[in-house]
């Protein structure tokens, strides 16, 4: 047997020598087999004319799917279509065929209809392929036609579906969503297909002559086809060949004049090359020739004239220029932005006067028209136009005479201008008593946003609750601690009562003296003996009776009343002598220790 996958459809024939046609020229078993020979190596013109020459043996029951396929893949869909309705037995293999046809047609509801039916109908292994073409046909529907695809409750585990599934989404709109679906179709085209994933503007280009092939602009659509070219063209702009790029999308408008694209790729390619002035130029001749696509146009412009960075109130008056978006919320909040940012007040305000009058006249008192009146006077305040934002808060006061915000806002800007109005309209604020909001303090204390939460939330009962009540509550005194005193405190001394003051405040302090450090050992010039001076002095030996002490001295305290201060009482041991020590130990210890 000879196995042979047309159209996703096995084909069983019996394998024939060439030598039986020499031997019989009419064999029909023969002609058969050298027709799917010929379809197979892709010579579907010298397969067709043997089928027209053997027409009274290959009759159309015998050999109309083999003839409808060489019509289908020669891009003779109408031919393939008659021949396909002409057959006496609808066969599966011809049903396949039968739906590709209808779908190179356009006509994709019939197609629609004819997949529906193969996937109640077959059973074979190529269910998965069947559902892939059913998802196709809606994506179609959604793209070209715009009609809201059905939910065909297919399981999207292949890329295929997933790709027709974005498409479909595309063609409602939903970037968004199809955006998820694409980037999934991706992840599982590459591990079907065990590809790197590094993707660059040369795989691209790779991939790109792929669609250059024999036969590939039979298989698709012409929008397809054309999407394609645009493809070409900008993969031309961003591989750096500007001369290919400007020639392809020359092509492309000259081919569909009113299209944007084309144009718009002149336009970027123009900007790579530093170009802003001709690009704009080039697309202000496209909307001045094309009415109908001006405002995607001046869009474009615009976006430009910011991108330059010194040219913003230039892309604010084209903006302002496209009329049936001037009153567009989106188009208000940019133009505004754009004015504040270039401290154009007045011409901000404008726009908001614009727009609320356009919707005062054809959609008055709609949800966008008060939030526009009240951005307006959001936007007045802001910037000390209170006069101005007067007449706003009033419609918005009028149409909702409850609305205490904006009576406070009205109050407030109403101050400054006519404070007797203010007045007035301050006794339409309602009562203190009214405004005071129930609160539960025991749900509020024990949320989680309170800042004190009690310790024990259950009911109380008993004296507990007495005593929360204020009810013959005594309060236990707490117990005073004992201050620490100091380490060496000798209870059998008097406490100096000076001991809170600063040592220069006390009645006994003296200062320094002068002479303290000419005394001390190592100090002064070179050479000096002022260290061993005392000891060399003949009058200061042991028989010299000592001198007085100054009165109001320490010297002199301390002989009348011997009484030490508590904070001049030093420890045995002076911090100095055992640092000291420390220092002699660490010094010793290195080797012993």
């Amino acid at each position: 047997l000879f196995l042979l996958g047309t159209g996703g459809v096995i084909v069983v024939l019996k394998l024939v020598s060439p030598p039986v046609l020499q031997i019989s020229k009419d064999d029909v078993t023969a002609l058969q087999c050298k027709v799917v020979c010929l379809i197979q190596n892709g010579n579907f013109k010298e397969a067709l004319s043997v089928i027209n020459t053997h027409t009274k043996v290959l009759t159309s029951d015998i050999i109309a799917f083999e003839k409808a396929y060489c019509e289908y893949r020669l891009n003779r869909i109408e031919n393939a279509l008659k021949t396909i309705q002409s057959a006496s037995q609808q066969t599966d293999k011809l049903k396949e065929l039968y739906g590709q046809v209808l779908y190179r047609l356009e006509r994709y509801d019939d197609c629609l209809a004819t997949y529906r039916d193969l996937i109640r109908n077959s059973q074979d292994e190529y269910e998965e392929e069947r559902k892939t073409n059913l998802s196709a046909v809606v994506a179609a529907q959604s793209t070209w036609e715009k009609v809201m695809p059905e939910d065909l409750g297919l399981r999207e585990a292949t890329y295929e579906l997933c790709y027709n599934s974005a498409c479909a989404l595309i063609g409602q709109g939903k970037l968004n969503e199809a955006m998820k679906k694409l980037q999934k179709a991706e992840e599982l085209c590459r591990q079907s297909l065990s590809e790197d994933s590094d993707q660059n503007v040369f795989d691209s280009k790779k991939k790109v002559k792929l669609t250059n092939a024999e036969g590939v602009e039979h298989k698709l659509s012409k929008k397809q086809l054309q999407a394609i070219e645009f493809n070409k063209a900008l993969l031309a702009m961003y591989t750096n060949q500007a001369d290919q790029c400007r020639k392809l999308s020359a092509s492309l408008q000259s081919q569909s004049p009113e299209h944007l694209l084309p144009v718009l790729i002149q336009a970027a390619q123009l900007c790579r090359e530093k170009q802003h002035a001709k690009a704009v130029g080039l697309l202000q001749d496209f909307a001045d020739q094309h009415p109908a696509n001006a405002a995607e146009i001046k869009l474009t412009m615009a976006q430009l004239k910011i991108a330059q960075g010194i040219y913003v109130t230039k892309a604010c008056m084209i903006l302002r220029s496209i009329e049936e978006l001037q009153h567009k919320p989106g188009m208000v909040s940019a133009l505004v932005t754009m004015y504040s940012h270039e401290e154009d007040i007045d011409s901000a305000i404008e726009v908001f006067t614009q727009a609320i009058q356009w919707y005062q006249q054809f959609q008055p008192k709609s949800p966008v028209h008060l939030s526009l009146i009240r951005e307006a006077a959001n936007f007045k305040l802001k910037h000390g136009r209170k006069k101005e934002a007067i007449s706003d808060l009033e419609e918005l006061w009028k149409q909702n005479p409850k609305d205490v915000h904006t009576l406070a806002q009205l109050i407030s800007a109403y101050s400054l201008v006519d404070p007797e109005k203010a007045k007035v309209l301050s006794k339409h604020l309602p009562s203190s008593d009214t405004m005071s909001l129930k609160v539960d303090v025991d749900a509020l204390e024990n949320s989680h946003g309170a800042t004190y939460v009690r310790k024990k939330a259950g009911k109380l009962t008993g004296d507990t609750q007495q005593k929360e009540q204020g009810q013959g509550d005594v309060k236990k005194k707490k117990k005073k601690k004992k201050g620490k005193l100091p380490k060496n405190y000798d209870p059998k001394v008097t406490p100096d009562p000076e001991r809170w003051l600063p040592m220069r405040e006390r009645s006994y302090y003296r200062g320094r003296k002068k002479g303290k450090k000419k005394d001390q050992v190592g100090k002064g010039t070179q050479g000096s003996t002022t260290a061993g001076s005392s000891e060399l002095d003949a009058s200061r030996t042991a028989s010299s009776p000592p001198t007085s002490p100054r009165p109001g001295s320490a010297a002199a305290v301390s002989a009348t009343s011997n009484v030490i201060p508590p904070r001049h009482q030093k420890p045995a041991g002076a911090p100095a002598t055992k640092k000291k020590q420390q220092q002699k130990k660490k010094k010793g210890a290195k080797g012993g220790w």
